[in-house]
């Protein structure tokens, strides 16, 4: 652990965490959307640019250290760039809709309730892979229609309301189950459906990219071709990760409100449930995705021999990257 505790020297422009390893990527994301990040000022913002220009310059002041080069470039890199990733991650509108999958009710009301918090929670990860793919796009790549964006959108949505709908009626028929059983079971359906619906949100928004394929980058930061079966992996990858990002939000809480609930000062401190819920939630969330957004890097590797013969003609280098995407 000292080699993480030690403060690496500064690289302008590189991360300052290890990216072929988990921790390494973990701690880069935590650093990322954190969320004090939001309210910098713009005297600090400037401080921190004006800093990072000097470095690039060489005329830094004396006394500069490392450390605070490193802070000023998750400034500056926060606030043109990621601060999605923070908005993302500490969204007012998220945590109520995480409690409302959690604890919606069998009743027509609670299902009514439950479709209404996936239309609302579904518009997100939509709206990110529209802009991320956006912002990763070279100026001679095409806006991505609007079409593709209500596709992924609706696909998603459908697929997570359907799912839900359908084990929420296998449940109350299931009359083996204890009414204990069955609550705890029920608490657990929104993890399926929304991991279905999320897998189903980055295939429907990125399949274009299966017969166009994404660019490949060699050592040195070349474009070496554009590659369908790295557009396969990168896929791949995400899906994995939109099916990690909800399972800590979606399982954790009811199995630890199961336990909390039983507990005889919440049972005669009934108002509590809510607050102690939520925050429960809060917890969870802030914890799931810099964990699954860590486990692939950014920019993945991949062999030139598993790619296309055209592309290893391209290039003398046995190594690619290419980014997985959001």
């Amino acid at each position: 652990m000292a080699q993480y505790a030690a403060c690496p020297a500064f690289q302008l422009g590189r991360p300052r965490y290890d990216q072929s390893t988990f921790l390494g990527r973990l701690r880069h994301f935590v650093a990322i959307i954190d969320p004090s990040t939001l309210f910098v000022s713009e005297k600090r913002l400037r401080e921190c640019v004006k800093l990072l220009d000097d470095f690039q310059h060489g005329t830094l002041p004396p006394g500069v250290t490392d450390r605070q080069l490193w802070e000023a470039q998750k400034v500056k890199q926060v606030s043109f760039g990621a601060r999605l990733l923070c908005i993302k991650q500490f969204d007012p509108i998220l945590t109520p809709c995480i409690y409302c999958h959690t604890v919606h009710s069998p009743s027509p009301l609670g299902s009514m309730l439950m479709m209404l918090h996936y239309l609302i929670s579904e518009c997100r990860p939509s709206f990110i892979l529209t802009q991320e793919r956006r912002s990763s796009c070279l100026s001679e790549c095409q806006p991505t229609p609007t079409s593709t964006f209500l596709q992924g959108y609706f696909g998603a949505v459908t697929s997570a309301v359907s799912l839900a709908v359908g084990l929420n009626v296998l449940i109350q028929r299931a009359n083996r189950l204890s009414p204990a059983t069955q609550i705890i079971i029920q608490r657990l359906i929104p993890f399926p459906a929304v991991a279905s619906a999320n897998i189903c949100n980055v295939g429907l928004m990125r399949h274009n990219e299966l017969s166009e394929g994404i660019d490949v980058l060699d050592g040195n930061g070349n474009v070496v071709g554009s590659s369908k079966i790295a557009a396969k992996h990168a896929i791949m990858e995400t899906a994995f990760t939109r099916v990690v990002l909800p399972m800590p939000i979606f399982v954790l809480p009811p199995i630890i409100m199961s336990y909390l609930e039983k507990l005889p000062f919440l049972q005669t401190n009934r108002r509590l449930l809510l607050p102690i819920h939520s925050l429960v939630c809060l917890a969870t969330f802030s914890l799931s995705l810099p964990l699954a957004i860590s486990l692939f890097p950014q920019m993945s590797q991949i062999e030139v021999s598993q790619l296309e013969p055209e592309i290893a003609m391209a290039t003398n280098s046995k190594v690619v990257t290419y980014n997985k995407g959001l």
